[in-house]
């Protein structure tokens, strides 16, 4: 049986065809391209955006990351989960013959090579990842790029069943959509808001004859929306989520607020506990907070440079919510173990493979700054926890 699945409606006197593929088949490259040359369309709309078109046929754009811009811009989260990400679609490229996306490439070039305008009518995965990772906790981004990880290091292979699975979504989605249950914002970031993306941009393209080259996975929501669109139900307005939504007021308050505390729940420990009380109540937030960051640091195979810089640097960093702990130590890391040319050349491969990650300088840097965060924050609500014994005041 074909896996093409293909829809046509006709919106306000214009044609649209979409074919829902498969992201990891041969049989969606021919399907599109033969569709492409036959029937001519107007105009050609794929699910990609600049970014990701420019990743597919430039493997090697990885080699101009600015590492040290990219960690005192706090991104290191961000770059880490995207590396995975691509890791994992080359992983399966390996696998499976065809890499995710091959279809839409193909589709661009035959249109190119037969001058069918084209758009790009996916949101860029930059802010994709980005409201995905405001969405979310601490706790919550921990649990993503730890699946993540798990999900790109694992050497078990693929059942028929799997395979079938993920020849029906895209490496972003195949691979988070677990996180439904406990992260639904997750889903809702990349399923479902991309869904009204790709419908109101699929109606913005010019032309009578369209033709979309979108997941089948996103075939039924991107309908849904054209059609509420087309008839006046919905806005065709997506500028609420086509950029990623400053910080408010209130998180930057609270990104205070917690320094604020701990150093008046500190104030108060010296002031009606005495010396003792205080010291004890400092003792337990410079050990915590110094040694958690510090053991993240040597999980993530850090120098011991950064691994004593973590001690040093959590304690104080965790009172200034302008300076993160993994900003240090990352920096740190970079500085005193300088990544080779072959570590940028090598980033796509390395991300895929646990022994490898650690060996890629850039790599370890990234988990360096993710694993020193992680720990310095348990220490800052362990220690901040262990006040509330330490000091009379706050009960024993």
């Amino acid at each position: 049986m074909s896996s093409k699945t293909e829809k046509t409606i006709e919106l306000n006197g214009r044609k649209f065809t979409i074919i829902g593929t498969a992201h990891i088949s041969a049989e969606s490259i021919e399907e599109v391209t033969s569709y492409i040359s036959e029937k001519k369309p107007d105009c050609v709309a794929v699910e990609l955006d600049e970014k990701r078109y420019e990743s597919m046929t430039n493997p090697s754009e990885w080699a101009n990351l600015d590492i040290v811009q990219v960690l005192k811009n706090n991104e290191g989260f961000l770059i880490l989960a995207n590396l995975v990400l691509a890791s994992f679609q080359r992983r399966m490229g390996k696998k499976i013959g065809v890499h995710p996306g091959d279809e839409m490439k193909a589709a661009v070039n035959r249109a190119k090579m037969m001058n069918i305008p084209i758009a790009m009518i996916d949101r860029p995965i930059s802010v994709t990842l980005r409201r995905a990772w405001q969405k979310n906790s601490l706790v919550g981004k921990t649990k993503l790029l730890s699946t993540l990880l798990a999900n790109s290091f694992t050497s078990s292979e693929f059942s028929s069943e799997q395979i079938e699975t993920l020849k029906k979504t895209s490496e972003m989605d195949s691979m988070l959509t677990e996180f439904s249950g406990f992260l639904p914002s997750v889903k809702e970031v990349l399923i479902d808001e991309r869904d009204r993306y790709i419908a109101a941009k699929l109606l913005q393209t010019e032309g009578q004859n369209i033709l979309a080259v979108i997941g089948v996975g996103h075939l039924a929501g991107v309908l849904k929306h054209m059609e509420k669109i087309a008839s006046g139900q919905e806005s065709g307005d997506i500028s609420d989520i086509s950029t990623v939504e400053k910080s408010g007021s209130k998180t930057k308050f609270l990104g205070f607020l917690i320094p604020a505390i701990i150093i008046a729940m500190l104030a108060a420990g010296f002031y009606f506990g005495g010396i003792k009380t205080g010291k004890a109540m400092l003792g337990s937030w410079i050990i915590w907070n110094g040694l958690l960051a510090a053991l993240g640091t040597v999980l993530a195979g850090g120098h011991i440079i950064t691994i004593l810089t973590a001690f040093v640097a959590a304690p104080i960093t965790s009172l200034c919510p302008l300076v993160g702990a993994g900003m240090v130590t990352g920096l740190v890391q970079i500085f005193v173990c300088k990544p080779k040319v072959s570590d940028m050349e090598n980033l796509h491969d390395d991300a895929a493979n646990l022994k490898s990650f650690y060996k890629n300088r850039i790599l370890r840097c990234l988990l360096v700054f993710f694993f020193s965060t992680i720990g310095s924050s348990l220490g800052t609500f362990i220690a901040g926890a262990s006040f509330l014994s330490l000091s009379g005041i706050f009960g024993k």
